[in-house]
Order: structure tokens, then C-alpha cells, then sequence
């Protein structure tokens, strides 16, 4: 999963930014229990699942993007229904239960895909009961399809046109998160080897867009 980092603020909010501070925690798909994600909690991951705004939409813009409701990548082998991951009470990430490995989740802090944004999917490299949704997204290519169905049964398609694994001590939040005028979305699961405790430490991250 991924590791300390924050979604995107708003431009109004920027100044707010640089008040806060990340906080490092490791988070892993990995053979014991499963730890969270930390990010700071703010107002726009508030509402989950609702695209988010910050000015009322004129009467002739286009409806906001249905949520997502599943994601495939066929070049490796990956369908997945999507759950909704929001925020939990003490401020981390909420992650797919260990349970539902196989299941990969929207962040609806972030953007809804489709929407201009970074729209972030987060899945399990592998949980303490075996191998996850998101075990074989190490072998995607640059230049692979990635779509992504709402729920109204649109499919949207993205192009991978990046990938990077990173340090979880140096999860690059701004380029993840931050403003793009793009159709982005980021795939995350876990990456490299292991710490003591059995946790990958570092990231895999995958950019993409779309038209």
C-alpha cells in the first residue's frame, strides 16, 4: 500500500499545506498484519465517493463522472470490482480488508477517474493470506490499457505511460497527488524487499491519463 502521503489540496488550501507535516508510517501488503496509510486529514476527502469542486458548476457543464465501479488491466491479468476507500478516524488511509485481497479500492479523497485530477486505485501486493489483486502489476508495460468501468457501466481507458517504485520514507505525494490538469489516474500496491517486520518497503506506483 502506499506509504506516508496526502492527497492533493486545492489551490485555496495550499497555504495550508505547508503547515502540516507528513508522517512516515510503513504500510505493507505483507505476510503479517496489515498496517494503514497515514495522511493528513483535510476537507477535501470529506465526502467519499462525490466529485469534488470547489466552485458551483455552471448550468451548461457536463455532469461530474459516475464513481468507479471496476478496473482491469488485461495486459497482466487484473479485474477488479472496486470498493470505496475514505479516511479513518485517526486520519490513515483506509486500505482493502486483508479478507477482500483480491478486491482494490478507489481513494475518494482524490479524483473521481475520468474527472480532471489524479484519481488513485490502491490494491494488495500480497496479504498474510496470499497472493492479492494487485500482485502482478509489477509486470504492466508502458504504453498498456488500463480501464476503468463506472457505475453506470462507461468504460474509460488510460494509457500507463510511467511506472516508479520508490521508498516508502520518500513517497513522492505531490506528483501522486498533486494539481494536474490531466485525466490521471495512479495505480499503488507495495514494492521490494522486506523490513524485519515482513513489510515490502517500497511503492509501486503507476501513472496513466486518458484523453
Amino acid at each position: 500500500m502506499p506509504s506516508a502521503h496526502r492527497p492533493a489540496l486545492s489551490r485555496a488550501r495550499l497555504a495550508t499545506l505547508t503547515l502540516l507535516t507528513l508522517v512516515s508510517v510503513l504500510t505493507g501488503c505483507s505476510a503479517g498484519p496489515d498496517p494503514t496509510v497515514r495522511v493528513a486529514p483535510t476537507a477535501s476527502a470529506s465526502a467519499p465517493g462525490a466529485a469534488k469542486s470547489e466552485q458551483p458548476a455552471a448550468p451548461d457543464a457536463p455532469a461530474a463522472p459516475a464513481a468507479p465501479a471496476e478496473v482491469a488491466v488485461p495486459s497482466v491479468g487484473i479485474t477488479s470490482s472496486l470498493m470505496e476507500l475514505g479516511l479513518n478516524t485517526d486520519g490513515t488511509v483506509e486500505v482493502p480488508p486483508a479478507e477482500k485481497g483480491m478486491t482494490a479500492g478507489w481513494y475518494t479523497g482524490g479524483a473521481v477517474p475520468g474527472a480532471v485530477g489524479a484519481a488513485v486505485i490502491i490494491g494488495h501486493n500480497d496479504t498474510h493470506l496470499g497472493r492479492a489483486v494487485f500482485h502482478d502489476l509489477k509486470k504492466i508495460k508502458v504504453g498498456a490499457d488500463i480501464t476503468v468501468t463506472d457505475a453506470t457501466g462507461k468504460a474509460l481507458h488510460f494509457t500507463v505511460k510511467a511506472t516508479e517504485s520508490v521508498s516508502k520514507n520518500a513517497f513522492p505525494t505531490e506528483k501522486v497527488y498533486g494539481p494536474t490538469q490531466e485525466r490521471a489516474l495512479r495505480l499503488i500496491t507495495c514494492d521490494g524487499d522486506f523490513d524485519a517486520q515482513g513489510h515490502p518497503v517500497d511503492n509501486l506506483i503507476v501513472y496513466a491519463t486518458t484523453s
